[in-house]
């Protein structure tokens, strides 16, 4: 049978995968991408990695950060039972998301606000910023100028002047948004050097927490810009600045684990489109992707993984049926990984980057 899973590492990480095999703890970085339902295509992935392997006895902090859908992965992880949280999360996102004809940013709001606190259930924030195991950064996008205003038209003109600019370099997102950085590592942060867009760090804590995850998944024009307790400004998702998060993981000797929807990553929002802005070899020289097969991809309902359109293309009641149904079938992720790890065969399926 085909295989279902599609795994890429850069050189250092393909070196060190050879060695000694994929172990838990060798395991430095967890990123999460941004991409909205596309969460649920590696749901089964994320139930084995949550719930099992990186469960494992480790010396030193797993580092885990996300933007938008990855931010809220990330809080399942670190919550006290992530599996329940997974549960929650997966639930909530499925059949909670009932809108009317044409919703308000107000109203989507509200909704995926619930989504959140479903997913967080009572103890969840206090799990999160407590834990000493699983270190979570959340990436938000702080606005500047008419990218911060609640105005409908000022805000869409903003985007577009940052759309524009964004054809020419990456680098010019800083004129509208400001990469922020919630996590609860203080100086142990591998993330504190970042410099190739303006970024801020902030303590991750009880009373912001929970805007800060909202906030990372506030899309500009679908929802409303998110105000965090003590940090200034107007906060939008996170993945306007980092989309798949093409970061600089910097120079650990361990593995960043990328558990991921596709098999390419794209840096920002605005580079979607664009198909020559994809991450490079430079930044995932330690990183191992690990994605959905093609061949599993074309076997789910509609041949591809739930996003955004699903929405605008089927009524609530086939929306629910297909990602239910894409929900289950992704569990084959999780075993076939499973059955690599445990018959010693890993790291013959793993592809150079």
């Amino acid at each position: 049978m085909p295989s279902s899973l599609a795994l890429r590492a850069g050189p250092r990480a393909l070196a060190l995968i050879r060695e000694r095999g994929l172990r838990a703890q060798d395991v430095d970085i967890l990123p999460g991408a941004s991409g909205g339902a596309k969460w649920l295509g590696i749901a089964g992935l994320d139930r084995y990695l949550f719930g099992t392997f990186l469960q494992q006895t480790r010396a030193t902090p797993l580092q885990c950060i996300g933007s938008s859908i990855g931010s809220w992965r990330m809080a399942c992880l670190a919550q006290r039972d992530p599996l329940a949280a997974l549960a929650r999360g997966h639930d909530a996102y499925i059949h909670h998301q009932v809108y009317t004809k044409d919703p308000s940013p107000r109203e989507v709001t509200d909704v995926l606000t619930r989504c959140l606190d479903h997913l967080l259930g009572e103890g969840g924030v206090h799990d999160i910023v407590h834990n000493d195991r699983f270190r979570v950064h959340v990436i938000t996008a702080e606005a500047r100028g008419a990218a911060a205003s609640s105005a409908r038209l000022v805000l869409a003109t903003a985007l577009a002047f940052a759309a524009a600019a964004n054809l020419i370099s990456r680098r010019t997102l800083a004129l509208h948004v400001r990469r922020t950085i919630f996590h609860t590592s203080g100086d142990e942060s591998p993330f504190l050097h970042l410099r190739d867009l303006p970024t801020v760090h902030h303590a991750l804590t009880t009373n912001n927490a929970r805007a800060a995850l909202l906030a990372s998944g506030s899309i500009p024009l679908l929802l409303e810009g998110v105000r965090i307790p003590d940090t200034p400004g107007v906060h939008w998702d996170g993945g306007l600045t980092d989309y798949h998060l093409d970061l600089d993981y910097g120079p650990g000797d361990g593995l960043v684990l990328f558990p991921h929807f596709f098999e390419h990553i794209v840096p920002g929002w605005f580079d979607k489109s664009l198909p020559w802005r994809r991450a490079g070899a430079r930044n995932m020289s330690r990183t191992l992707l690990m994605a959905p097969s093609a061949a599993f991809v074309a076997g789910l309902p509609g041949g591809k993984i739930p996003d955004r359109k699903d929405f605008y293309s089927l009524t609530d009641a086939e929306r629910f049926r297909r990602w239910e149904q894409v929900n289950a079938m992704s569990n084959v992720l999780g075993e076939e990984l499973h059955e690599l790890i445990a018959t010693g065969r890993f790291a013959d399926h793993v592809r150079a980057w």
